[in-house]
């Protein structure tokens, strides 16, 4: 009996963080984010007159946390009332942007790392890479990328049934475990570490290039931030990404029969995991902070425009 107790006291942690911790959390990420990425839409949009590549990117980059956004009140509403719409469309399609949105964040952060280096060591901007046809080439490649790397999602999200209330059930918690961490664990390779990689390849080469420059100027001022704003950059998206994907990996893992991981093992992996899970998409809300420190002088020309409107809306009620 207090083994029952025991199993049922692990699932209800996990009930009370759904319902509580995940609701409130992913409510902040859409506030924060849902302005931050609609002042950055605009701002590329009403504001910016010549394109370049990382601009290219960088909005990329806003449409894709501002697709994920709009997913976020379905699921705010179903955990904190934990009740679920009985569509299962509405339950797939909500999972499957909110991973394109995982997964083509750190491709164009990928990229934006790539555009950094080259503008450092070619300021003049007359690398092929550098060129406005190659970063729409680049962002359409990683759209059709990461559409058809997740189509397997699709299989293994499993059907709201009436014997689970119509909950619908989050990736890790779903499909034939074995087949599914599988497919977790190519993901998390190619769709995760393999760009990360790359990322913190280009920052790496991107800060000796900066230190060699450090070296042969007598003053080193100008080249503070775009060394602490690499390291910053690096070490907060690991932080926020790399939990998430070894605890997906390991709630899946301990699903699997053959591993015989008691029940209330399962429910403090899937505890741990619930809280990594926000924390991997907190990138939505941080996003726009970096449009401000890594965009060509984007925020001197939203200021500008903000100057401008606030004039014009001045001189309107004189």
């Amino acid at each position: 009996m207090s083994a029952v107790n025991e199993t049922s006291d692990c699932f209800l942690t996990n009930r009370v963080l759904e319902k509580y911790y995940l609701s409130t959390m992913y409510s902040l990420e859409f506030i924060v984010g849902a302005i931050g990425n609609t002042i950055v839409v605009f701002g590329y949009i009403f504001c910016l007159k010549k394109w370049k590549s990382c601009n290219i990117y960088l909005f990329n980059l806003s449409i894709s946390d501002l697709l994920f956004l709009c997913t976020l009140p379905i699921l705010v509403n179903s955990y904190s009332q934990d009740q679920w719409a009985k569509e299962g469309i509405l339950c797939h399609s909500n999972r499957f942007l909110l991973h394109a949105n995982l997964y083509s964040s750190i491709l164009f952060l990928m990229a934006i790392s790539v555009d950094r280096y080259m503008l450092i060591k070619h300021p003049f901007r007359d690398h092929i890479l550098q060129k406005r046809k190659t970063a729409v080439m680049v962002s359409i490649a990683i759209w059709i990328g990461v559409i058809l790397e997740l189509l397997p999602l699709l299989h293994f999200l499993e059907p709201l049934l009436p014997t689970n209330n119509y909950k619908c059930l989050d990736y890790a918690s779903s499909g034939d475990p074995v087949t599914n961490l599988i497919y977790s664990l190519f993901l998390t390779v190619f769709g995760f570490l393999i760009p990360l990689l790359t990322m913190c390849c280009f920052y790496v080469k991107m800060v000796r290039f900066l230190k060699n420059r450090r070296e042969q100027i007598s003053s080193a001022l100008a080249l503070e931030k775009p060394l602490s704003l690499v390291i910053l950059t690096v070490v907060i998206f690991s932080l926020l990404f790399t939990p998430y994907h070894v605890m997906r990996n390991v709630r899946i893992a301990s699903r699997i029969p053959a591993l015989k991981a008691s029940e209330c093992t399962q429910g403090i992996i899937s505890t741990i995991y619930i809280i990594t899970r926000p924390f991997a998409f907190l990138n939505s809300a941080i996003n726009p902070v970096f449009y401000f420190l890594m965009g060509d002088h984007f925020r001197e020309m939203l200021m500008a425009k903000t100057r401008q409107l606030l004039g014009r809306l001045a001189s309107t009620g004189k």
